[in-house]
């Protein structure tokens, strides 16, 4: 059996993103996006849940990320949902991240009808 692995994903980048390079002088931006869930519980209130999750991306369109966009911008991604394992004191950590192959603006201002 084949597998699939892709995540879309459209929120508000919640950390700034910071521009690197490798050795190789390739481009990697680290990141962060913040995605919502708005929902009214059985007493009709409003409750809302955030989801951060952690962001990299490689190359031209990674130096363009850290160009154009600041936290708090709209954006979409897609990308692929990766599995980082280190182990510090003994103790295993794992992490999963989002690599990002493609981004797209996504307007900011919310158009108002007269």
């Amino acid at each position: 059996m084949s597998s699939f692995n892709q995540i879309i994903l459209m929120g508000h980048i919640s950390r700034a993103p910071e521009l690197q390079y490798l050795p190789s002088q390739t481009a990697v931006v680290n990141f962060g996006i913040a995605t919502n869930e708005v929902w009214k519980d059985q007493a009709g209130e409003k409750k809302e849940t955030v989801c951060f999750i952690d962001c990299f991306m490689f190359g031209k369109r990674a130096e363009a990320l850290s160009k154009y966009f600041k936290k708090g911008d709209p954006i979409h991604v897609v990308g692929t949902l990766q599995l980082d394992k280190w182990e510090k004191d003994g103790v295993k950590h794992y992490k999963h991240k989002i690599k990002v192959n493609s981004w797209l603006f996504v307007a900011n201002k919310v158009r108002e009808e007269d």
